[in-house]
């Protein structure tokens, strides 16, 4: 293609992320012509290919739960969600991400009182059941049910003190994992690509403006793109996309990027004897979570305890871009050897191997997927750490918005409701406001 030429699109979509081209695929079904932009090789290279891709439905507003909810029966249903059934034969069929149902324990801590999050599951018809400590740990005779609350670094000697106090959990037996997250957004993108969706990769948007009654998008090699719709869908990047284009004065949400790390160990070999599959572990008391994974992995992340410093990325889109994407022995000794904590027979390797992703985060670690006040400019936004799990339910909501939107609607005055096929539930889309009032019922961590 002349790298003079001008492309255009009902919408373009900035990201080709699990959110991007789940967003991507959704207007593409809904008739819009779609170009995607992404400045990597190919979907799902950032921030989506450091996910733990935990499929959990424990969030801290019944709007939240509901939608992780809805977004479990997409993802346990992958290949008719993406409507590769109705295209078959397919001349090249694609390899699929696959859902692997193992169930969450959610262990009791302060920060997140037990008895709310049950009343969020309940109202949202959740599966799940209380263990109290001796439940606990009759189920899983292996997790260690002390209660060590508050959070502490592990080169404290406190951290090692013992205690008379235990914990219960929340048990959610429809939990698991997707088990590959870079290959769920490759999927996305392929769904869309079939519905008439392009992408164009390697192209990296350097000036974003409105001009009359479009988007004029100005990529590094010159080309020109022009669009009455853009999705800012830029994970890490949003921020400083939204700067860009002159957009987001009137957010009363920020985000910021954040660098983390997701550790991976071998699987304890007794956790991994039981019957049933091993479950996913939420340890919000130690500063934890860990899911199993194949081929007898154990993935371990951290919950953002008080006690470790966050590493918060600086300098825009250039810092970012500089993140070393090596993980470390300190940050691999904190999160694993409390990981360890909670499971003693979990070993430690003395070389670290894991993934180095920069997140996305909202001030209340909840996205904001909405219109903006510019015209023809939508965000899906702050979505790292705990959104992978609801990328194909984010892509409807930013469909409705913009087909709302687009058509006259008020969605600020008064919010568009989207209603889940599976679960029935009705989702005021006003709780991903970019202009609501921080949510204070958040843990203000990855568990959202």
């Amino acid at each position: 293609m002349d790298q003079t030429s001008s492309l255009t699109a009902d919408a373009v979509v900035v990201g080709s992320g699990v959110i991007g081209s789940a967003v991507a695929l959704e207007l593409a079904r809904a008739g819009r012509s779609v170009l995607v932009l992404d400045k990597a090789a190919g979907p799902g290279h950032g921030s989506t290919s450091a996910s733990s891709a935990v499929i959990r439905f424990l969030y801290s507003t019944f709007d939240t739960t509901a939608t992780s909810w809805e977004a479990k029966f997409m993802w346990e249903a992958w290949a008719e969600h993406l409507g590769l059934p109705g295209f078959e034969p397919l001349a090249d069929p694609p390899a699929l991400t696959a859902f692997h149902r193992t169930g969450m324990l959610h262990l009791d801590v302060p920060a997140v009182p037990s008895d709310h999050s049950q009343e969020l599951l309940r109202a949202a018809g959740v599966p799940f059941e209380y263990l109290d400590a001796d439940a606990l740990a009759a189920r899983f005779p292996h997790l260690d049910v002390g209660a060590y609350w508050p959070n502490k670094p592990v080169t404290d000697d406190a951290f090692w003190e013992e205690t008379d106090q235990r914990l219960g959990a929340i048990y959610t037996p429809d939990a698991g994992y997707m088990d590959d997250p870079r290959l769920a957004a490759d999927n996305l993108a392929y769904a869309a690509r079939l519905h008439g969706a392009r992408t164009a990769y390697r192209a990296e948007v350097v000036s974003c403006e409105r001009v009359g009654e479009v988007w004029v998008l100005v990529l590094a090699d010159g080309r020109r793109v022009e669009s009455p719709v853009v999705v800012n869908a830029a994970g890490p990047w949003s921020g400083a996309f939204n700067t860009l284009a002159g957009v987001g004065a009137e957010f009363t949400v920020g985000v910021r990027p954040l660098r983390q790390e997701v550790h991976q160990v071998a699987r304890p070999a007794a956790w991994d004897g039981r019957e049933d599959p091993a479950p996913g572990v939420f340890d919000l008391d130690l500063g934890t979570y860990m899911r199993p994974g194949p081929s007898g992995a154990w993935v371990v992340g951290g919950s953002e305890p008080d006690c470790d410093p966050m590493e918060w990325v600086e300098g825009g889109a250039a810092g970012i871009d500089a993140v070393d994407q090596h993980v470390s022995l300190e940050r691999y000794e904190a999160q694993v050897t409390r990981a360890a904590r909670r499971l003693p027979d979990l070993t430690m390797p003395n070389r670290p191997s894991g993934v180095v992703g920069v997140y996305d985060v909202a001030d209340d670690w909840t996205p904001i997927y909405d219109r903006t006040d510019a015209p023809g400019f939508y965000v899906a936004m702050g979505t790292s750490g705990n959104q992978f799990k609801n990328a194909p339910i984010a892509g409807r909501f930013l469909a409705a918005i913009v087909d709302a939107v687009e058509n006259g609607h008020d969605h600020d005055a008064s919010p568009v409701t989207y209603v889940g096929e599976h679960t029935g539930l009705k989702i005021d889309l006003s709780a991903f406001s970019r202009v609501r009032e921080v949510n204070d019922a958040s843990s203000c961590t990855v568990l959202g």
